[in-house]
């Protein structure tokens, strides 16, 4: 196991290397890369030459690039130049990783909690009316893009019916900070009315999150459960006599959640771009709302931070799930 762990750190370090060369030469490829975005069109020669010196943005460019990475390797991007002027971009995504991670775990545990039981049931009544209502569910989750659903359920729900907040993340009121996560820190400090408060900010743009996820994770396991269940050592238990209940937690269930445990992680590893639309719905300010915001405003060094730790959120959510799959299938960490 040690030995498929290491194996996979170095895939992992593999990757983002690649991955910071690609962005390097990305963002200096872009229409007046980062010396217009800090001055602006109308900037005089003199004026982008000075720049460009002090960016050191005359170098040769390896050299520009082992700074670059230098500096990300120590946590400077630079500061933001109009998502939050004045700012450091880490500053930035220190504050707004823990709402679009809040939100990415509320949304996540609704799509695990709903997908997989369901797609389960739906297996167990193949044919039935359940499992065509399912589908049908199912495939509408897929087929409605995110930012169509969280218009309908902010208009339905908070619009119309007001029963929801519409936007923001938490109504200003006097809450205690500790964390960053507010349902948290309404918790540890006991203040109910602000942790209830940020939940219904929550509820919306979460479920609007949930659908593709939810569906995707319901139709995998689905399928899974539907393939185990024929296999031979299923009906070999079933002749054996063992007890109904653990043929389907033992036999049926844990083989079958070796997919499942792989779209789970990459679910996970996409709900960074379904919050880029939901947060900009709700105006909820996360890491999606900023990275649209940067790249909207062309705020490169916002935007050089963002994309890697979307990266490396990724890559380190692939790099359980891989552990997770082998350590349900002890063939996977031999091979």
């Amino acid at each position: 196991m040690l030995r498929y762990t290491v194996r996979r750190l170095g895939q992992m370090v593999v990757v983002l290397f690649v991955l910071s060369i690609l962005l390097f030469a990305w963002l200096r490829s872009l229409p007046g890369g980062p010396v217009s975005a800090l001055l602006g069109d109308r900037a005089t020669p003199a004026a982008r030459a000075e720049l460009t010196r002090t960016l050191g943005l005359d170098r040769p460019v390896f050299l520009q690039y082992f700074d670059f990475l230098g500096r990300a390797v120590r946590g400077d991007f630079g500061q933001s130049t109009a998502v939050q002027p004045g700012s450091s971009a880490m500053q930035i995504l220190v504050q707004r990783f823990p709402a679009t991670l809040e939100l990415s775990v509320v949304a996540i545990i609704l799509a695990i909690l709903f997908g997989i039981p369901l797609g389960y049931i739906a297996a167990r009544r193949r044919g039935g009316i359940w499992d065509n209502l399912s589908i049908g569910g199912s495939l509408l989750g897929v087929a409605v893009p995110v930012f169509f659903l969280a218009f309908l359920l902010k208009y339905l729900f908070a619009v119309k019916a007001g029963i929801l907040p519409s936007a923001g993340r938490q109504d200003a009121i006097d809450a205690t900070r500790i964390t960053g996560f507010f349902i948290l820190d309404g918790i540890l400090t006991q203040e109910w009315d602000a942790a209830w408060n940020a939940l219904e900010h929550l509820i919306l743009p979460a479920v609007a999150l949930a659908t593709i996820p939810f569906a995707v994770i319901f139709r995998i396991t689905r399928a899974a459960v539907l393939d185990v269940q024929q296999e031979d050592f299923v009906r070999t238990a079933e002749s054996k006599g063992l007890r109904i209940p653990i043929i389907r937690r033992r036999h049926i269930l844990r083989n079958a959640m070796l997919p499942v445990v792989t779209t789970i992680g990459i679910q996970i590893g996409q709900l960074l771009a379904g919050a880029v639309l939901t947060e900009r719905v709700f105006a909820y300010p996360g890491v999606g709302d900023a990275l649209a915001t940067a790249f909207q405003r062309k705020d490169y060094p916002l935007l050089q931070l963002l994309i890697i730790a979307a990266a490396l959120v990724y890559v380190v959510v692939n790099l359980i799930v891989d552990l997770s799959y082998a350590y349900i299938d002890p063939r996977i960490r031999n091979r």
